[in-house]
């Protein structure tokens, strides 16, 4: 597979770095010399500097052979002149990132985008605004998403000293799952990924993650020693766009506060957001978010532009005994930070993006692809074709990797947890997880 990336910022440089070790042609454009070294001495792909409009530029990088074109600068005029040069030159699959205003009506732009040869456009910033709401609807979780409308869910919580769980192998906790009905399928712990064998035991502060049934996800927040928690009032700190966004669609059903240093961006904001409490105060300023009833907040959502503001100020909130905090950190570095340092959530948009752009990489019958947050690995759902070598066999006799598990499948109305004995038909839905290691062999059992 050939693949061009323009743009050698954050998300140009997490796309090549997770494609880099899969055996494809990735061209990474960029005007930028200095950062394409940088790039070329810690990963083995092709760079080219130079102006990604440029049909030169793009002749050089093979467009005429793109099998994807990838167009993730910082300039949303850049990235859709590029996308549409790039499909007349022979690019079949055309993404572009674009910026944030005026994306209200996505499906109506990307409808338009189409026309002039844009297969698909990406807005970080909405992405990250629906990760946030995500978050909040499920309170008690660390991650969640659902496959099927619901019918399937996997999601992260933690584990707590007195859960049923805690200290216990898979195996010798089999008892509390009669019917059959989730498996945990992951657990992060200390910065590592540590895919759940019948033979794993759990610890308490794990983040486990867990794949369920509709009916079953309740039980399992009880033996995980967690409660369900209502969530009412909210404060998020930072009026950027992402802040913004997301005030605005939680204010119909919850109580949110903003708080904004910037006196003319607050009128601004004040005057967009109709139910919204704005508030024009320094968000280091702990002493006046007190005052402003930090303690009896339910949520505190941290989305300025500095991560450290947003880390330090999610666990002041955390100290003040709010019991979500999700932070938005710019610095991928840091996503693996938050199990032990005691914030619920960390987000970064730009790996959000990234994974997002990725379903349209991989090979396979995909429909869905999702990351989890901190965790080397991915969870994708595959449409199950007649001859796929998955079909082939029960589970257990399909020498499946290691370091990935089919975690569920739905078969029309029907959503079942596979154990050993199962077998997949054409036209089931898989989800199945897996290390970023391993997802290539994967993909073979479902071509």
């Amino acid at each position: 597979m050939n693949i061009i990336i323009t743009g050698a910022g954050a998300v140009g440089y997490h796309l090549a770095k997770m494609l880099s070790s899969e055996s494809k042609d990735i061209y990474l454009i960029d005007a930028n010399e200095e950062r394409l070294q940088y790039i070329n001495s810690h990963l083995d792909i092709f760079t080219i500097v130079g102006d990604a409009k440029s049909f030169e530029v793009l002749k050089e990088a093979k467009i005429e052979q793109c099998d994807l074109l990838i167009a993730v600068t910082s300039s949303e005029e850049t990235n859709l002149l590029v996308s549409i040069i790039g499909k007349q030159l022979g690019a079949k699959r055309t993404i572009a990132r674009i910026t944030e205003h005026d994306t209200k009506d996505i499906k109506t732009v990307d409808h338009f985008y189409k026309s002039l040869g844009v297969d698909t456009i990406i807005s970080p910033v909405l992405l990250a605004k629906d990760e946030i709401i995500r978050l909040i609807e499920r309170s008690v979780f660390t991650d969640d998403y659902e496959f099927e409308n619901g019918k399937l869910t996997v999601f992260g919580i933690g584990i707590d000293a007195h859960s049923p769980l805690a200290g216990k192998t898979v195996e010798e906790s089999s008892a509390l799952n009669p019917n059959l009905s989730f498996k945990p399928i992951a657990i992060h712990r200390n910065d590592q990924t540590i895919v759940i064998k019948s033979t794993t035991q759990i610890r308490a502060n794990d983040i486990v993650y867990f794949i369920s049934c509709q009916q079953s996800i309740e039980q399992i927040i009880h033996i995980c020693g967690k409660a369900i928690f209502e969530i009412k009032d909210i404060m998020i700190l930072g009026g950027s766009r992402i802040g913004v966004l997301t005030a605005e669609a939680l204010e119909k059903d919850y109580n949110v506060t903003i708080i904004e240093k910037d006196k003319a961006l607050c009128e601004k904001i004040a005057g967009q957001l109709k139910r919204t409490l704005v508030l024009n105060m320094d968000v280091r300023d702990v002493e006046s978010l007190e005052e402003e009833g930090l303690s009896d907040m339910d949520a505190f959502i941290a989305v300025t532009s500095d991560s450290e503001t947003n880390i330090m100020s999610s666990l002041v909130a955390k100290n003040h005994g709010v019991r979500k905090t999700i932070a938005r950190v710019e610095n991928i570095d840091y996503i693996h930070l938050s199990q032990s340092i005691g914030i619920d959530t960390l987000i970064n948009k730009k790996i959000i993006a990234a994974s997002n752009i990725f379903k349209y990489i991989r090979k396979g019958e995909i429909s869905e692809i999702a990351s989890l947050h901190g965790v080397d690995a991915e969870i994708i759902e595959f449409n199950v074709k007649a001859g796929s070598l998955i079909t082939s066999a029960q589970l257990k006799d399909l020498n499946f990797p290691k370091t990935a598990n089919v975690a569920g499948v739905t078969r029309g109305e029907a959503a079942f947890i596979p154990f050993g004995n199962f077998q997949l038909m054409p036209g089931d839905k898989a989800v199945v997880f897996s290390l970023t290691e391993s997802i290539h062999k994967v993909e073979k059992f479902f071509q």
